[in-house]
């Protein structure tokens, strides 16, 4: 289990590639039942990315520790705390690890990256779904009936780089 960012857009995904993408971020379009789970919520949104650093967005969400051991201490806490069987955790953790051994590390940090990320798509784009899951791998799992989607606006997001988002909260930024 690891952390994954989705994003319902009007744009294209070669226009959120070649224009917005901080160097290190990865966007990857989802299947048509993940994409009609945020069209739902935000119909605007014909295109549905998840934002990955490596195969998660864990790096996006929480900083990584110096070693990989104290870095996913938390995650296999919160794996016990779920009931994951240790052949699940493992597998879970193996997707957190994917990903080069000498991560970028934007100028700032992530948070500061993705609230620059997300000011420019707003520029561009207009208003956003964005959504912060934690499953056990890269498919989105939304509460059936889902949490009311809290709105921000960009200077929310600039104003607080590490705590617009709520973890399986759908957050429309305008």
């Amino acid at each position: 289990m690891c952390y994954f960012l989705y994003l319902a857009t009007p744009l294209t995904l070669s226009e959120v590639r070649s224009m917005m993408l901080p160097a290190g971020l990865s966007a990857h379009a989802v299947d048509s039942v993940e994409r009609a789970v945020l069209r739902e919520l935000h119909p605007a949104g014909q295109l549905v990315l998840r934002l990955l650093v490596g195969a998660c967005s864990c790096d996006l969400i929480r900083s990584r520790g110096a070693t990989p051991r104290e870095d996913e201490r938390d995650l296999r806490e919160r794996y016990r705390r779920l009931g994951l069987s240790r052949e699940a955790t493992l597998r879970a953790l193996e997707i957190h690890r994917v990903g080069p051994v000498q991560r970028i590390q934007p100028q700032g940090g992530w948070p500061s990256a993705i609230a620059g990320f997300v000011a420019e798509h707003a520029r561009n784009a207009g208003p956003t779904l964005y959504f912060l899951d934690f499953s056990p791998g890269p498919r989105l799992t939304l509460s059936s009936p889902p949490e009311p989607t809290v709105a921000r606006t960009v200077a929310d997001v600039r104003g607080r780089p590490e705590s617009w988002l709520t973890e399986s909260q759908p957050t429309l930024v305008t």
